[in-house]
């Protein structure tokens, strides 16, 4: 890394062209330029300068050096510029959340951003276990996961519950629904369905079920919004959270099956402990706010 005060020093005097009128510039004393200079020139093993008298020329070691000068100082002002305005309508937002939520908020993501040209949001489907531990190494901003995570450098808030639904073709006969009913349908999987089926049908069907690495399998779809297609056209029967139902353009097609035991999972908005978040960020965080009370009045 080159050192920033020797750098801008450089960048500086390259732009006046002359010693002491960068000094002047910069504050500093003409010998304190030059020595500047020369702990430059030693850091990067070259000289940058040729001098002719009391003027100077830059070597190409030099011009690639002013290059690096220049961009840092372009990026710093940018940078600047970013934090002193704090625009709810500027910048970059990433989410990461299960697929059946991403579906529903991304609708509600579209009308902002068609309002902010300046706002970028990345939205990505991601597994559970990979939500929190993105949002500790910075890789996402914000993430909605079902449980608290215990993590120090992590902070969360209840945005409330969200019921796992047993989804069924429209045509599906009503009455209880018994697990050999089920095992002839077949399973439409998905990423997460394995661990929700171990977590509804244990509830429901604790002496047939053993485990989803043994349920019948019919089919396994990994785009979120395609899972529940196979069930809509009578295939199948699978597992979601009930934002992945109401998101889905024919819902009408389906239907939510209820069970004796009913399972409702916890949504928690997660982000880094103890940072101030960006006014875009909270903008974003009150959007997923609104989208999860939906859930809870459906």
């Amino acid at each position: 890394m080159l050192n920033a005060l020797w750098l801008e020093t450089f960048t500086t005097l390259c732009e006046i062209g002359h010693f002491t009128r960068a000094a002047d510039l910069l504050g500093v004393t003409q010998p304190g330029v030059s020595q500047h200079l020369r702990k430059l020139e030693d850091q990067i093993g070259q000289k940058l300068i040729t001098q002719q008298g009391k003027s100077f020329m830059l070597t190409p070691a030099g011009e690639a050096v002013l290059t690096v000068g220049q961009t840092r100082r372009a990026e710093e002002r940018r940078l600047r510029e970013v934090i002193e305005t704090d625009d709810p309508n500027v910048g970059e937002v990433t989410i990461a959340c299960s697929g059946s939520f991403a579906m529903l908020l991304y609708p509600y993501i579209l009308p902002l951003m068609q309002g902010a040209p300046n706002l970028i949001i990345h939205l990505e489907a991601t597994p559970q276990t990979g939500v929190s531990d993105g949002v500790l190494k910075g890789v996402f901003d914000l993430g909605i996961v079902g449980r608290y995570p215990s993590h120090p450098r992590l902070d969360a808030e209840h945005l409330g519950q969200e019921e796992l639904c047993l989804v069924m073709p429209a045509d599906a006969k009503t009455g209880p629904i018994l697990f050999p009913d089920l095992e002839v349908r077949g399973f439409v999987a998905h990423p997460d369905g394995f661990g929700y089926a171990n977590d509804l049908f244990s509830l429901n069907f604790p002496d047939e079920f053993t485990g989803s690495d043994r349920l019948r399998i019919r089919t396994y779809v990994n785009q979120i919004g395609q899972i529940p297609t196979p069930v809509a056209h009578g295939i199948g029967y699978t597992l979601l959270p009930l934002s992945g139902v109401a998101a889905y353009p024919e819902r009408d097609q389906l239907i939510i099956v209820p069970l004796p035991h009913r399972r409702r999972h916890d949504l928690w908005l997660v982000f880094r402990r103890g940072g101030h978040l960006p006014a875009r960020t909270k903008r974003i965080t009150q959007l997923i706010r609104t989208v999860a009370g939906k859930i809870q009045q459906s």
